[in-house]
C-alpha cells in the first residue's frame, strides 16, 4: 500500500497461535518483498511500580528472549536484512494498533498467552481488528498439509465503499498464491426498500468489474446468496485459505466498529481472516 513505511508487522509472544501467525506473515513479506517487524509489546510500567530493579531487568531479558526466537524464524524466511525487531513498552493491543497506521497489515494468532481456556478469540486480536486502521489479519485455523490443493481466497463485497477495499486486498493475495478469488454478495442484509437487492447486485458486479480488469490473471468465482452474510461467509470459508471482509458491510449499525460478518469470521472461520478498515 502506497505511503506504508512499517512493512508487515507480526505480533508475536512465542505462544503456539503468535507461532502460526508469524510463519504466516513472514510468507506473505516474503511473497509481497517488503520488510517484517516482529513485535513483542510487554506492559512492564507495572514492574517498575513494584520499585524492584531486578524483578523489572528480569523481565525484560525474559522479553528479549522469547523475541529473539521469533527473530531467528523470521529471518530464515525472509533474510536477516529484510527483519525488524521491536519490543515495545505497552500494551499488545496499543501497541499494534498504532503500527497499524503506517504498516501495510498487522498480523496477529486469534489468541495469544494470555487468553483464557476456552476462548475463540483472544483480547489483543479482537481489539486490534475492532480498533486498527487499514489491514488487519488475525490468523486462525490449522495450518493446510502439504498434500491437499491450495484453497481460494474468499471475498466479502456488496459493491459498498466498505467492502471495496476488502476486494482490493483480496484481489492481491489471490494474485500472490495464484489461486482464485470467490467473491460473495449476500443479499440479506440489503436495504428493505423496493430494488434494495437489485441495486446491490448492481453494485457488487461494478465493483467486481473494475478489479477484474486490474487483475486480469486472476480467475475469480462471483456467488450471489440469498442468506445472511455471516453463514454465506463461513460457508465459503470451509475450503478457503484465506477470507477478507471489510470491517463493515451495508448491513452494520451506525458507531458499529465490526459488522456481525466480521465478528462470526473472527470467531469461526477456519482459515486466517483478514478485516480491512475503510482508509
Amino acid at each position: 500500500m502506497a505511503g506504508m513505511t512499517d512493512g508487515i508487522v507480526a505480533g508475536y509472544d512465542g505462544s503456539p497461535g503468535s507461532e502460526r501467525a508469524l510463519r504466516w506473515a513472514a510468507r506473505e513479506a516474503q511473497a509481497r518483498r517488503v520488510k517484517l517487524k516482529v513485535c513483542l509489546a510487554w506492559a512492564l510500567e507495572y514492574l517498575a511500580l513494584l520499585g524492584d530493579a531486578t524483578v523489572y531487568d528480569l523481565a525484560q531479558r525474559r522479553g528479549e528472549e522469547i523475541l529473539s526466537r521469533g527473530l531467528a524464524y523470521a529471518r530464515s524466511v525472509v533474510g536477516p536484512g529484510a527483519v525488524v525487531p521491536l519490543l515495545a513498552r505497552g500494551s499488545p493491543a496499543r501497541v499494534l494498533c498504532e503500527h497499524s497506521a503506517t504498516a501495510e497489515m498487522v498480523v496477529v494468532g486469534s489468541r495469544g498467552r494470555g487468553g483464557l481456556a476456552g476462548l475463540l478469540l483472544g483480547s489483543v486480536a479482537w481489539q486490534l481488528a475492532a480498533h486498527g486502521q487499514g489491514r488487519v489479519v488475525v490468523v486462525r485455523g490449522q495450518e493446510r498439509r502439504a498434500n491437499r490443493a491450495p484453497g481460494p481466497v474468499v471475498a466479502g463485497a456488496d459493491g459498498s465503499p466498505a467492502s471495496q477495499a476488502a476486494v482490493a486486498f483480496a484481489f492481491e493475495e489471490a494474485e500472490l498464491r495464484d489461486v482464485p478469488l470467490v467473491a460473495v454478495c449476500a443479499l440479506a442484509d440489503t436495504p428493505a426498500s423496493l430494488g434494495g437487492a437489485h441495486r446491490v447486485e448492481e453494485d457488487f458486479d461494478r465493483s467486481m468489474a473494475q478489479q477484474e480488469k486490474e487483475h486480469p490473471e486472476v480467475t475469480v468465482l462471483r456467488r450471489v446468496a440469498q442468506g445472511s452474510p455471516r453463514a454465506a461467509l463461513l460457508d465459503a470459508a470451509y475450503e478457503a485459505q484465506m477470507v477478507v471482509v471489510g470491517a463493515r458491510g451495508r448491513g452494520g449499525l451506525k458507531g458499529m466498529l465490526l459488522g456481525s460478518a466480521a465478528q462470526a469470521l473472527l470467531h469461526h472461520a477456519p482459515c486466517p481472516v483478514g478485516v480491512v478498515h475503510q482508509p
